[in-house]
């Protein structure tokens, strides 16, 4: 049995430590364990492997990987796996998105606060050298108290599910949206509302946090009509990834002051281009996807797979399993 490590990535936090595929060797001496550093030889141990540990899969790839059983994302997001022929094949695919939720959803209490207390605004007049106290407090919106405020969580996924506690702590009033009401409200959330009610979240949250995934029905979830349900002087966070956002109503709607602001970690194109509209819009905090860094990333995928390996060896149910046909 093969397992491939194939994580290559232009950022070296994204790329497989030494120490990861050593470790796996140690502890599953009957597994063959290769970890790839690059895409040169992938095509070529691909048909060999057993199981993948990627971030994508191109259709002709999984064309000649006659003995593939079991794929495993260290993302959270697959939409990068959701083809036909991979969607309708009995291969097995997981995610990392249990990895993930803790340290993304300390990003998003971190925006939620930033944008409260105008911190953007503030780093502005530092580099200034300028005493902004009055300025601050005539901005619009001024800064505020995020406890008693609600907060609308559009996904309760790990990121939402982990959001949600933090920000009950914080005293928000905290409602969610899912695509199943019926499985209840996590710990920490007051009401969850079905999507064919997302018009009526919007207009009564104060922050608006994104953490749905990439599917047909989400991309450009977040468009004009949309963003003008929202309270004028409400914030729009997201998390997930950057097409449940259509970006040129959004940043008209941040140009002309129709929401109060917005915090983006992901973008449809990464990384931003210079010439995006939204380097320059001051009520905007842009973060270049790192909410999901950590110094404890590995750790965590290592625990993640390791559990999952024992458990494919013996035939048991793993954990993180992707409903391929609704893509999360």
């Amino acid at each position: 049995m093969k397992l491939l490590m194939l994580v290559h990535h232009r950022l070296d936090l994204w790329n497989t430590p030494a120490w990861f595929p050593q470790k796996l060797m140690h502890d599953f001496p009957q597994v063959e364990v290769v970890s790839l550093d690059s895409y040169d030889s992938a095509d070529e141990q691909l048909r060999e492997a057993e199981i993948v540990m990627t971030w994508s899969l191109r259709p002709e790839q999984f064309a000649a990987a006659h003995k593939l059983r079991w794929v495993h994302s260290p993302a959270a997001a697959v939409h990068l796996f959701m083809f036909p022929e991979f969607i309708e094949s009995d291969v097995l695919l997981t995610n990392a998105r249990e990895v993930h939720g803790p340290v993304v959803a300390e990003q998003v209490i971190a925006m939620v606060l930033a944008l409260a207390k105008l911190l953007p605004q503030d780093v502005r007049f530092q580099l200034k050298h300028e005493w902004g106290q009055a300025a601050a407090w005539r901005a619009k919106p001024r800064i505020r108290e995020v406890a008693g405020a609600t907060l609308a969580l559009i996904g309760l996924g790990t990121i939402g599910r982990e959001t949600a506690t933090r920000g009950a702590a914080l005293g928000m009033r905290v409602i969610g949206v899912r695509e199943n009401p019926q499985k209840g409200a996590p710990a920490g959330v007051q009401e969850v509302f079905p999507i064919t009610r997302l018009d009526d979240v919007l207009s009564q949250s104060d922050y608006v946090v994104l953490s749905v995934p990439v599917t047909p029905e989400t991309r450009g979830l977040m468009n004009a009509a949309r963003l003008s349900r929202m309270k004028p002087d409400a914030c729009l966070i997201n998390v997930g990834r950057g097409p449940v956002i259509e970006e040129a109503a959004l940043a008209e709607a941040l140009r002309e002051h129709k929401i109060g602001g917005a915090a983006l970690d992901v973008f449809d194109e990464e990384p931003l281009p210079a010439a995006s509209p939204f380097w320059d819009l001051e009520n905007l905090l842009i973060t270049p996807h790192t909410a999901g860094m950590t110094e404890k990333l590995w750790e965590r995928h290592y625990v993640l797979l390791s559990e999952n390996l024992r458990r494919y060896l013996r035939g048991q149910p793993l954990l993180g399993m992707v409903d391929k046909k609704r893509g999360y």
